[in-house]
């Protein structure tokens, strides 16, 4: 499940994006536009910059912006830098210890499949398809 932390970037991105002719935006702005307490997007934001989506600056004239083109973010890069993980099931998460039961496992195929479809489909989606 999508947390709401997953959410918000994404409503994150999406406003930096609509308002990135006017440079750096203030967090205090976007939390206004959106409606999200400054102190959560605050953690949001950490997660973004860390990742390496968007890029941060304190002070005055200070405030977020996109380092790419809205086209060039998939929603999928944007949703994993918020979530723990993307996996539909544990036991295919990044990390996740091997299951003992894997070889004879018949539910296996459709848990990958579904996996690999959530995965195609947020990847195939970018931030300028949820800007339209």
């Amino acid at each position: 499940m999508i947390s709401t932390k997953g959410r918000y970037a994404l409503r994150v991105m999406i406003d930096l994006a609509e308002h990135s002719e006017e440079g750096r935006i203030p967090l205090k702005d976007i939390a206004q536009r959106q409606m999200i307490s400054k102190k959560y997007l605050e953690i949001i934001v950490k997660d973004l910059v860390t990742s390496g989506l968007i890029s941060g600056a304190s002070g005055k004239g200070g405030g977020y912006s996109l380092l790419r083109k809205p086209e060039e973010y998939s929603v999928g890069e944007i949703l994993e830098s918020s979530e723990v993980s993307l996996a539909t099931v544990a036991c295919l998460a990044d990390g996740a210890a091997p299951c003992p039961r894997a070889a004879e496992c018949q539910t296996l195929p459709l848990w990958e499949e579904y996996d690999r479809m959530t995965h195609d489909f947020f990847y195939g989606k970018t931030l300028k398809d949820l800007m339209q």
